[in-house]
């Protein structure tokens, strides 16, 4: 009988809290991100321009491998960028470092250097692809090639903001710098080395802003329109090798708990029980309260609106729901890569399993680390750390420095809603963290579905008219920061 009754005032209790989350769900104002490029016949004209402009950017082939830095290629490159953006590095001083940019333009005052950057290179492109990787071809309203959305279209959208301010007679209220490496696709030295030489100087930027987010189309499933996904932090990573040994022989007398079948029942384990701790940080929270308004159906929102309700709910689920949204919950871990006998009938003295791995902040490197070492020496495994580097500071989200982002997002993009936003990937701005408190990742173009797709993959493109929008915006944050009290 006490059993029913406490069963009983719970379901009350959860009614109740149900009922409240449902009436503050009812109160909140559904909103629309209503953000689209400008049509006007004067902005299609802009676009058409720098899509010429990105078009031979395009065209000249960048592609970089780990560890071969072919210097001669890039400066080509080079060649290609001072045709185009005359002004830019006539009027900037121009430091290049084994093919890595860094251009200072000389403010009015020097206590808040800003800092645009993007990378040069691009990944190889293989496979059959509708328009020629490196054809530039400018055709059904976008521009086609290797590195068209990631990223020389951030490259080409930085310096032709620069080059119309340099026409127009503008200085710079504060210090403005143009970082460019030509590493960034292998995690390789051009940006440490374009930080290590902006430390001997003494600067100390205010606000670097690279790739990472970007005006994302349709975020989330149920959550439709284009929404500036401002990235915060980027979670850290590492690249793992397991061993298993045996003393081999052959495969017609196989002995129980082979090499390959201790990595298998490794994986199977993580795969089916992960050992990471899942949490809802406070950058994620704030994402989804942000879109909450935006969502197509009541559930959604109920749940989005309601976090203090149904987080654990959420944080439970979201690995099931989305890889993209689990991935900013938890440290995650991918087995990309294997290795095992030479031959079908010969069983491995040794089996090598490769794995990626995500580090996220409550849960970061070491300890990651740490857990996953003491899952694979349950099946008898050795491990080996290739690489590993942290995840990078957050930014204040409630600072002044992301609010200002903000607000130039608001006046570039009107109508196009904001939110904080996660880096499960990695960027070069990861290096400037030694040296700025505030580096945010957000590339000002349209990424939709396609655009995400194409991105190291096939047919990568980027529509064409998102591209003032993009020119625009690197404006108004120099703009911005030079107005700042």
């Amino acid at each position: 009988m006490i059993i029913l009754m406490i069963f009983l005032a719970a379901l009350s209790v959860l009614a109740v809290l149900l009922l409240i989350a449902v009436i503050h769900t009812l109160l909140v104002p559904r909103e629309t991100s209503t953000y689209r490029p400008d049509e006007s016949e004067e902005s299609k004209a802009r676009a058409l321009a720098y899509a010429k402009k990105l078009s031979a950017m395009v065209r000249y082939e960048t592609v970089s491998h780990p560890n071969e830095h072919d210097v001669p290629k890039i400066e080509g490159f080079h060649e290609v960028l001072k045709g185009l953006f005359p002004l830019v590095f006539e009027k900037l001083e121009v430091t290049d470092i084994e093919g890595n940019l860094l251009l200072y333009w000389k403010g009015k005052k020097h206590g808040r250097p800003l800092v645009l950057m993007s990378h040069q290179d691009v990944v190889p492109a293989g496979g059959k692809w509708e328009h020629e990787p490196f054809s530039g071809d400018i055709a059904d309203g976008k521009v086609w090639g290797r590195g068209a959305s990631d990223t020389k279209c951030s490259v080409m959208g930085f310096f032709q903001a620069v080059e119309e301010l340099l026409e127009k007679g503008y200085e710079p209220e504060q210090d403005v710098y143009l970082s460019s490496s030509c590493t960034e696709e292998w995690a390789g030295d051009g940006c440490p080395k374009l930080v290590d030489e902006m430390e001997r100087r003494g600067v100390k930027p205010y606000l670097v802003i690279d790739e990472g987010g970007g005006i994302i189309t349709s975020p989330i499933g149920g959550i439709h329109g284009n929404f500036a996904m401002i990235g915060v932090f980027e979670k850290g990573k590492g690249d793992v090798k397991f061993t298993a040994h045996s003393s081999g022989g052959h495969a017609s007398a196989p002995s129980p708990g082979s090499p390959i079948a201790r990595l298998a029942a490794f994986v199977n384990d993580v795969e089916t029980h992960s050992p990471f701790k899942k949490k809802m940080s406070k950058e994620v929270q704030a994402m989804f309260r942000r879109l909450a308004p935006y969502a197509d159906s009541f559930g959604l929102r109920l749940v989005f609106e309601n976090l203090w309700l149904f987080r654990p709910l959420l944080v439970a689920l979201m690995p099931k729901i989305s890889a993209q949204g689990g991935a900013m919950l938890q440290t995650t871990i991918a087995f990309t890569m294997a290795s095992g006998s030479d031959a079908y009938n010969v069983m491995p003295e040794t089996a090598v399993l490769g794995a990626n791995m995500r580090f996220i902040p409550h849960q970061g490197m070491k300890e990651s680390l740490e857990v996953i070492r003491k899952k694979a020496s349950k099946y008898g495994l050795t491990m080996e750390i290739e690489h590993a580097n942290d995840f990078s500071k957050p930014v204040d989200i409630d600072g002044e420095a992301f609010h200002l982002v903000e607000s130039v997002v608001g006046k570039t993009f009107p109508g196009c809603a904001g939110s904080p936003y996660v880096m499960t990937g990695a960027t070069d701005a990861y290096n400037y963290q030694r040296i700025c408190d505030n580096v945010v990742r957000f590339a000002p173009v349209i990424y939709g579905p396609e655009q995400m797709k194409g991105m190291h993959g096939l047919n990568e493109n980027i529509e064409y008219s998102c591209l003032p929008g993009c020119v625009d915006f690197y404006k108004n944050i120099i703009d911005a920061v030079g107005k700042m009290e």
